[in-house]
């Protein structure tokens, strides 16, 4: 899974669009980022800035924009309808793949240091980075405002984190931390009425309603605050509200928290509490962008709502979440846009697995060394697991066999599982054979040159021995979901399993070829010895997982 960190600085300025250009420009001098969304707003005078990348450079990436911001922008002549204390107001950074949210934190510390130290802004850490509970709402931070923060920060009570404890006039003060991803929602209703949406969004939201008497007046608790009735969805904010543009009310929510309360949850909440009112969900709508497992986890969960096998390619778990919560209702919904890993998909490192078929044979086939026997034995590998995978599938939807739908859908999912992983690997097998050319190519005029040399033919070649081992492992793990399907899945399928079966067998011997023509000259004797005798119990395994299938299904003498 690739490391993925996003950051969303906020700045405070949201009309010079010559201002706001050159922080981006310093976003965007760091390789390895990249600029997602630019949202600047008149009104606020605030401008949301989202990009996303490795860990190491989307810090480096932050450190620069808050650099620029500081130097551009001027808090003493500062005016705005949002809340805000500084030039960059608040930096948050959110886990989106691959990244703890502890790893998120550790970065939101480094750059609040360097900022800190190397600024002279004061910096305070909130959330999940907070060292003081009252820092993880950032609204207690940011009370008062820049026009209170010099008082503020004279007290012994509003100590920064890093940086000094005095006001940066020019460039007030910073909220740096890490943060779950924020997926800002709204649920379309067949009504125009903002009092029925806010009675939805009542029902729904975390902090739910005030408690009444029969007479309509708060219930008070002993505290002497009104006394609330929670509602359904934790971690979840909302309020109704009416849009004009389409003529109808949604109920607006923003998810803090996707891992407690997912979209798919919420949809359905304001599903029951709409129709338990006389009123309809239509659809709903993501504003900005999101992470791709929010719409893999809905498609899998009303998949499963209809009893149907959730074990389906990627895209079409796409098709069924956009089209069951109504994505494109108002507006058309293209996930290639609103889908972070997509926006940041690169056809370029898989051009393999991007290509059709004939191309990928045309591919294979001139006088260049790669892709050869290697890649091909990846998607044999991917093609055996398919092939399983559409047995599971077929023997989910068996009439009569409707109690037996989600045992054969944790194989289909488990089936697309290691499907994807080999098709990953049909390219990584090329780049790391491609890997081993150019380390050859190296100079060795020198001393120096021939030891880097030799030590980057030998971290190349223990790569190319690496990932076809991991095509037979895969490949090998395949098997106990062709055998299942052979014995237990469709029986007028039974063939399916047995070409399945054939093909994991040529996977793993083929990348067994592989692995010991590459461990030829490597020379770390006990890396061999280990990877040998795992390579040799692999291929033995795949010859009698094969011979085993192959009698089950009853179709060879």
């Amino acid at each position: 899974m690739r490391r993925l960190l996003e950051c969303v600085p906020n700045f405070s300025e949201g009309r010079d669009m010559g201002i706001i250009k050159q922080i981006t420009d310093a976003i965007e001098s760091v390789e390895g980022v990249r600029l997602l969304d630019v949202d600047p707003g008149k009104a606020t005078n605030r401008t949301v800035v989202t990009f996303v990348g490795e860990p190491e450079p989307v810090a480096e990436a932050a450190y620069r924009a808050i650099a620029k911001a500081a130097e551009l922008i001027d808090m003493r002549r500062h005016e705005g309808e949002h809340p805000r204390m500084g030039a960059t107001d608040v930096c948050p950074f959110v886990p989106i793949s691959g990244v703890t949210m502890e790893e998120a934190a550790a970065v939101s510390r480094q750059v609040a240091r360097r900022v800190g130290e190397t600024l002279g802004i004061p910096v305070f850490l909130y959330e999940h980075s907070a060292t003081d509970p009252r820092w993880k709402s950032l609204s207690n931070i940011r009370a008062g405002e820049y026009e209170k923060m010099a008082e503020k920060l004279s007290g012994n009570d509003f100590v920064p984190d890093f940086g000094p404890r005095k006001l940066s006039e020019k460039s007030g003060v910073t909220a740096i931390g890490a943060r779950d991803f924020l997926i800002a929602y709204n649920v379309n209703l067949n009504t125009t009425s903002v009092r029925r949406a806010n009675s939805v969004a009542f029902d729904v939201r975390e902090n739910g309603r005030v408690k009444t008497d029969a007479a309509g007046k708060p219930l008070m608790g002993p505290d002497g605050q009104p006394e609330r009735q929670p509602g359904t969805c934790p971690t979840v904010a909302g309020m109704g509200w009416f849009i004009e543009e389409y003529g109808i009310a949604q109920v607006s929510m923003n998810l803090k928290n996707v891992r407690v309360t997912p979209v798919h949850v919420a949809f359905d909440e304001c599903c029951r509490s709409a129709e338990s009112r006389g009123m309809r969900v239509t659809g709903s709508e993501l504003v900005g962008l999101t992470p791709l497992n929010v719409l893999l986890d809905a498609g899998r969960y009303f998949l499963k709502k209809q009893r149907r096998s959730a074990g389906v390619s990627e895209a079409e778990l796409v098709k069924i979440a956009v089209k069951s919560l109504g994505l494109d209702d108002l507006t058309p919904f293209d996930p290639r846009k609103k889908v972070i890993e997509y926006l940041l998909e690169d056809n370029a490192r898989n051009p393999l697995a991007a290509m059709d078929l004939r191309r990928f044979a045309d591919e294979t086939a001139p006088e260049s060394p790669a892709p050869g026997g290697g890649s091909i034995s990846a998607y044999l590998g991917a093609l055996g697991a398919s092939l399983a995978t559409m047995v599971a599938n077929l023997s989910s939807h068996k009439k009569g066999w409707d109690d037996r739908w989600e045992e054969f859908s944790d194989w289909a999912e488990r089936g697309q599982r290691l499907k994807d992983r080999l098709l990953a690997l049909v390219d990584e097998d090329t780049r790391a054979f491609n890997g081993i050319m150019a380390a050859f190519q190296m100079p060795k005029d020198t001393p120096e040159a021939k030891s880097a040399r030799k030590t980057a033919i030998q971290a190349a070649t223990r790569r190319a021995i690496e990932t076809p081992l991991e095509v037979m492992r895969l490949s090998a793990e395949s098997f106990a979901l062709i055998r299942a399907m052979a014995e237990k899945g469709n029986p007028n399928s039974v063939s399916d399993a047995a070409v399945g079966a054939l093909c994991a067998r040529s996977a793993v011997l083929g990348a067994w070829l592989n692995v010991k023509i590459n461990a030829d000259g490597f020379e770390d004797q006990a890396f061999l010895d280990e990877v040998l005798a795992e390579g040799r119990r692999l291929a033995d395994e795949a010859v009698r997982h094969e011979s085993e299938i192959l009698a089950l299904s009853k179709l060879l003498p």
